[in-house]
């Protein structure tokens, strides 16, 4: 059905809008119908009708019913009365409708300018999108919202544009479907099933994330959510109807066994949903929405575009989730994989799938250039690439992906026989190393008994792993039987051993306990989600076999880096690094992160003598000094150690746009032989070398393949410039320091208030928290704080914002608990007793810290003292050169007050006197010193996190006997009385003033000199 033209839809919308006290509610519904059936939603080809007045069954009417959504209409809402009375009438229809159909169904009230939707969430209708119709808003733009509350387009094709403004969080289809899914969990979360999957569940993203997971229910509700559409989907790709079927089919994936499709959709941490009244309405409707897509033309990892498309950005920035764009990975495993008919591959990391989709393609494609034959093909390809994740939703979109990737044509060819999907849910580090699971030949599994998880024991005999297809039978036969037998009975399992072939007696007894405490656990609510886990630890364990090893290892590890995980992992983290080499010491403990741990020990674990790899990798891999274990390429284990020869890197961050929110870097290398024991003649490490693959250019859109982005590439070879923390450059490395951590900013950043006319007695002023739209959450959520504080302990702060080349601007203004040479927080707070107003004010501080901070580590006091960094400022030395931790440019100044605190975003030095200082401030400050100290910063979007960097280059200590540095001085001096003698509009920002100031530096007469100086003093 074409769209009638934009005139008449124009015009219909202008009525809609106009609410004319003279309008009848039938006119307003007759044009409401005509925008419908006129505006090109394809009501016709669904056989749906936009019927009028239609009865509900207990002598009340719809205005108009489209499907499975009920819309009334009223005159107009902007009356809090009507607008009340209208949406209980509502509700009452779509509770009745809910009842009738079986699913959910969904209401829309308008007045024709005022639209919104509405769900059912318990007996309440709640809202969940509004669109306001405005005199210039086009008909296409309200179609567009409707559609979304309708879902009646068919044969959507599913690009990552269409699947993020249709499927995406902000999409009304995800507002509804989320609405009842929430709504479902809160009634039903107390259920033994229930809270058992949502316990494995932050159980396992705790052990992949680290402090970044955030244990909460809004994001096991959007995994749930993100899940289940995975499993329809998966059945869509085969082509299956997916609106009739029965949900319990869909959730469980029993057609995918019938079709011989194994390890794609099966009962998870999600198939709660079926195990509670009204989840089964919920599957109907979020397959009926999914149908619509036309899931046979995919050429892409669809699913990581969803999970992004979902899951909010600053969820997924704290977890460290960002997936490899598409053409790089197609890239990686095209450059990686040169012999895919006989190289097995896996992805110890494998996210969503993006690195699985390529290889299975490349696969493919190899062994239909050979003519082999698409039946062997297909049972092949699961012993010829592989994935592992610990991430339980990226598991469930890998495997989907697996499916996207073999494509709809071959998997409903009759020429196919039997397909394993081998993506398995593993933990690729093994952090509990100690207590492997693989114990005296059994795979051994704890489940949880008495509170603790996992404390009683699944036991499998090792050589049952072997044939995966058995193993997979046996658990799930097991686990069946326990869960459909009568209660508290325990069957016989003599005609599982005989169609099993399973004849050894010491294996029947070790099966018979397996199935007694699953008996056990469905007894006591614990359902047989443990066949799931079984069946996903047994196959990584197998992989870890020496003999079964793959020949190639690809992916993009995780990049968790060390301030965010647990403390238990820190712990583990730091004990593994450092018996491999790999753990460069406190002082740049931040620094470090997971990658380089996680690939060694999937080198380890996986990856067989003489078979290469390639990572995807943080930037400072490459060059970085705290990385320089890891490029050495030799990895000591007291089980086994590892030798690696790497062969290449690619450097991507100078790439445009940024697709990571740090610089990354490819490396390529090679295991060698190096078994304990074992003499080193040629067998020593190849570390990586110093010599680059350099990449520049701007990549043409988010989704595009690799044929589309090389050709915007430039490819050159490149030298790296190293940077050593063993060789201290400057001396003034160690006179320079962090500044204090004063965060989170609203407890202790304040404006001054009035007092008024009584005033407040001596030394005392009223003050309330400065805010700032930079705020996170859940900070920028909270009230402000606000009081009366003794006016000895409002002290003037620097931010990084407050400098600029050569000057100063005003500081701000923060409660800080400082007396004297030291705080007040010391020895349970009975110094801080002493003035009543900064107690009141610290108590209640510490109160909101304590509920909403993410680390159960730090107090408040310990927070804003961090490794003592504010009081190792105290007392004040009279003059400090400070210069900002980050920017494009360095920026520096000198500070002459001695009571002004520094902030973290600033590094700050004393100087002994005015000439060392400006001596610093004309070096820092010039054009050259950013040029030459850029290669070494370290990457986040840019080069742009100087901290220490400066220090590594040769600027020595101020010699007021030397003319060169005396010069330098006189420059500084000269520079800096013009800078200050500047009318700036100090509401302008700081990056605008910084850039006025360069400006006006550029053009001095001092400024070519000064670059000859500088250059010969560090070059």
């Amino acid at each position: 059905m074409t769209t009638a033209p934009q005139t008449n839809l124009e015009k219909v919308l202008a009525r809609l809008i106009d609410r004319k006290p003279m309008r009848s509610e039938a006119t307003l519904q007759a044009d409401v119908r005509q925008l419908l059936l006129d505006g090109g939603l394809n009501l016709d080809e669904n056989d749906l009708s936009v019927d009028l007045e239609t009865q509900v069954g207990d002598g009340r009417r719809i205005d108009i019913e489209v499907g499975f959504t009920a819309i009334e209409t009223k005159k107009d809402l902007r009356s809090a009365a009507t607008l009340k009375d209208a949406v209980k009438q509502l509700g009452g229809y779509v509770h009745a409708r809910t009842e009738q159909v079986g699913q959910r169904y969904v209401g829309i009230l308008t007045d024709g300018a005022d639209w919104r939707a509405y769900s059912l969430s318990g007996d309440n209708l709640v809202q969940v999108s509004r669109f306001e119709v405005k005199q210039r808003t086009s008909p296409t733009e309200l179609l567009r919202w409707l559609e979304g509350v309708l879902a009646t387009a068919e044969g959507i094709r599913p690009t990552p544009d269409a699947i993020e403004s249709r499927l995406g969080a902000d999409s009304v289809s995800h507002k509804l479907d989320r609405a009842t899914l929430t709504a479902l969990y809160e009634e039903h979360k107390g259920l033994p099933t229930v809270k058992l999957k949502r316990e494995l569940w932050a159980r396992l993203l705790r052990s992949a994330l680290g402090t970044q997971f955030e244990d909460s229910d809004v994001l096991f509700i959007e995994h749930t959510l993100l899940v289940n559409s995975a499993e329809i989907i998966a059945h869509l790709v085969l082509g299956i109807d997916v609106r009739d079927m029965q949900p319990s089919t869909l959730v469980l994936g029993q057609r995918f066994a019938q079709a011989q499709i194994y390890g794609v959709v099966e009962s998870d941490f999600f198939g709660w949903v079926i195990e509670v009244p009204g989840g089964e309405g919920f599957v109907r409707t979020v397959a009926r929405r999914l149908a619509r897509y036309d899931w046979a033309k995919v050429e892409h990892d669809v699913l990581k575009v969803l999970y992004e498309s979902v899951i909010a950005a600053e969820t997924r920035k704290k977890q460290g989730e960002y997936y490899t764009p598409d053409w790089l990975a197609e890239k990686v495993v095209t450059d990686a994989v040169t012999a895919p008919l006989d190289q097995r591959v896996l992805d110890p990391s494998c996210g969503s799938g993006t690195f699985l989709f390529h290889a299975v393609r490349r696969y493919l494609q190899a062994a239909e250039d050979k003519g082999r034959p698409l039946r062997q093909t297909l049972i092949d390809i699961s012993d010829h690439v592989a994935g592992i994740d610990l991430h339980p939703v990226a598991v469930a979109l890998a495997r989907v992906t697996y499916l996207l990737a073999i494509g709809r044509s071959r998997l409903m060819s009759d020429e196919r026989g039997p397909i394993r999907v081998p993506v398995y849910l593993g933990d690729s580090v093994q952090w509990q190393q100690r207590t492997d699971l693989l114990d005296h030949g059994h795979l051994v599994i704890r489940t949880e008994e008495g509170g603790m998880l996992f404390e009683n024991e699944l036991r499998f005999s090792e050589h049952l792993l072997a044939d995966a297809g058995r193993f997979d039978t046996i658990v799930n036969e097991l686990a069946d039987r326990a869960t459909n037998r009568p209660p508290q009975s325990k069957p016989s399992l003599t005609t599982l051993f005989n169609r099993l072939g399973i004849t050894s007696k010491d294996d029947q007894q070790e099966l018979t306990e397996n199935f007694r405490l699953l008996c056990h656990l469905v007894d006591n609510g614990r359902d047989h989600i443990w066949s799931y886990y079984v069946r996903n630890l047994a196959r990584p364990m197998w992989l870890s076999r020496e003999e079964n090893r793959v020949d190639v290892l690809v992916g993009n590890p995780p990049w968790l880096s060390y301030r965010h995980m647990s403390e238990e992992m820190q712990e583990l983290f730091k004990d593994m690094a450092q018996s491999r080499k790999l753990w460069r010491g406190d002082e740049v403990a931040t620094h470090q992160d997971l990658s380089g741990l996680f690939i060694a020990r999937a080198i380890q674990q996986y990856l067989a003598v003489d078979g290469t790899f390639a990572f995807v990798v943080p930037n400072p891999v490459l060059d970085r000094p705290y990385w320089s274990g890891f490029r050495a390429g030799h990895y000591p284990d007291p089980n086994e150690t590892v030798k690696i020869a790497f062969s290449g890197s690619w450097d991507l961050r100078r790439l445009r746009p940024h697709f990571f929110p740090r610089g990354s870097a490819v490396v390529f290398g090679r295991r060698m032989h190096a078994k304990i024991g074992e003499a080193a003649q040629g067998n020593t490490p190849v570390p990586l070398g110093k010599t680059t693959d350099r990449w520049t250019g701007k990549v043409p859109g988010r989704n595009s393949n690799w044929p589309q982005v090389e050709k915007w590439i430039k490819r050159e070879e490149k030298k790296l410039r190293y940077t050593s923390e063993d060789l201290i450059s400057s001396p003034y490395r160690t006179r320079f320091e962090n500044g204090a951590t004063i965060y989170p900013r609203y407890l202790f950043f304040v404006e001054m208030q009035e007092v008024g006319p009584l005033g407040l007695g001596g030394g005392r002023t009223r003050v309330r928290s400065e805010r700032s739209s930079t705020e996170k959450a859940p900070w920028k959520n909270l009230p402000d704080l606000e009081g009366v504080i003794e006016k000895e302990f409002i002290r003037r702060v620097l931010l990084g914002e407050s400098i600029l080349p050569f000057r100063v601007l005003n500081p701000r203004l923060a409660v800080l608990p400082i007396e004297g040479s030291s705080t007040l927080l010391s020895g349970e707070h009975e110094h801080l007793e002493r003035y009543p107003d900064l107690a009141e004010w610290w108590r209640i501080a510490e109160q909101q810290w304590i509920a909403h901070r993410n680390t159960k580590r730090l107090t408040l006091e310990q927070q804003l003292n961090f490794r003592h960094k504010l009081t190792e400022q105290l007392p004040g030395t009279p003059l400090r050169v400070v210069y900002g931790k980050a920017g494009m440019h360095v920026s520096a100044a000198l500070v002459d007050d001695p009571n002004a605190i520094i902030d973290h975003k600033l590094y700050w030095g004393t100087v002994a006197t005015l000439e060392e200082g400006m001596y610093l401030c004309a070096i820092l400050n010039s054009p050259a010193l950013t040029e030459i100290v850029r290669p070494m910063m370290s990457y986040g979007k840019d080069e742009r996190d100087i901290d220490k960097a400066v220090w590594q280059l040769p600027i020595p200590e101020f010699d007021p006997l030397n003319t060169g540095h005396l010069r330098l001085a006189e420059i500084g001096a000269a520079q800096a009385e013009h800078i200050s003698e500047l009318v700036l509009d100090e509401s302008k920002s700081f990056v605008k003033l910084r850039q006025v100031i360069r400006s006006i530096l550029a053009d001095s007469p001092e400024a070519e000199e000064l670059d000859q100086l500088v250059r010969l003093l560090l070059e």
